[in-house]
């Protein structure tokens, strides 16, 4: 199959140049090879803002001016029932902006009201029948066929960010919108991100777009089981190399299957 290359650099403060350049390296190591020009969110904006205007068109999206501390402050309030639940953004938004905000005019993100969202594909039991496919495997093994569960995603997913205050898209959209622009057939992802196929499913259900399947892999961990991550300044593929990993044992640490090369 054909690999596509896509730089996600929505956010312009964590964006480098040197950053792509790293990435192209590393994928040229593991004998990944794609073609050109490789597409970059940060000019995706227009088909960004038709996504979104589909959604406000049918009332999905509500403007949101919480700011992180304050959305951090009504999760740490008491919740009846205890237990913390988290969806693919963390904890799901306690919904303070869904009724209105006091002025549409200041800098805000827009969420998907998830409850409208369901009800907008029919219903729970509606969303019920939509499937997913999943050739690897999640976090605990799941793998096959799967159903979406509309209480999840009300209930744990949430309301969602679509929109950023500070860029065109936020993850969840873009990924969507461009999986579909590269008629993209399989999405390979870290089981960190099992969870959030369900929520592009549904996304892909609003919008009308091709579904494809979807493969999540394990993670490269170190000798605690911490997973290796760059904000936590965690060696990269290069440190990896350097050190006598072979792009065979990379494959082998994340379980993928061996290269046909």
């Amino acid at each position: 199959g054909l690999f596509l290359l896509r730089i996600e650099d929505l956010d312009p403060g964590r964006s480098r140049e040197a950053f792509v350049e790293g990435i192209e390296a590393d994928l040229a190591w593991l004998g990944v090879t794609w073609p050109r020009p490789i597409m970059r969110q940060s000019r995706r904006g227009p088909a960004y803002r038709e996504a979104l205007t589909k959604l406000a068109l049918r009332g999905l999206l509500y403007p949101c001016i919480c700011t992180r501390r304050d959305i951090a402050a009504a999760q740490e309030a008491p919740q009846e029932g205890g237990a913390a639940v988290w969806g693919p953004d963390g904890a799901p938004y306690p919904g303070t902006c869904r009724e209105g905000v006091a002025d549409p005019t200041a800098p805000h993100a827009l969420r998907l009201d998830m409850r409208r969202a369901v009800m907008r594909l029919g219903g729970p039991a509606a969303v019920a029948r939509l499937t997913l496919e999943e050739i690897g495997q999640g976090p605990n093994g799941e793998t096959g066929m799967r159903r979406l569960d509309p209480d999840w995603l009300v209930d744990v997913c949430g309301d969602v960010v679509v929109s950023r205050k500070d860029a065109a898209a936020a993850y969840h959209l873009a990924v969507v919108v461009d999986d579909a622009a590269q008629h993209v057939s399989h999405v390979t992802r870290g089981e960190d991100l099992y969870e959030a196929a369900a929520l592009h499913r549904l996304l892909q259900a609003l919008l009308e777009l091709p579904v494809p399947v979807w493969r999540h892999h394990r993670l490269i961990r170190d000798e605690d089981g911490r997973r290796l991550a760059k904000r936590d300044r965690d060696a990269g593929l290069a440190e990896l190399r350097a050190a006598g990993e072979t792009p065979a044992s990379i494959r082998d640490r994340l379980g993928l299957p061996p290269s046909a090369a």
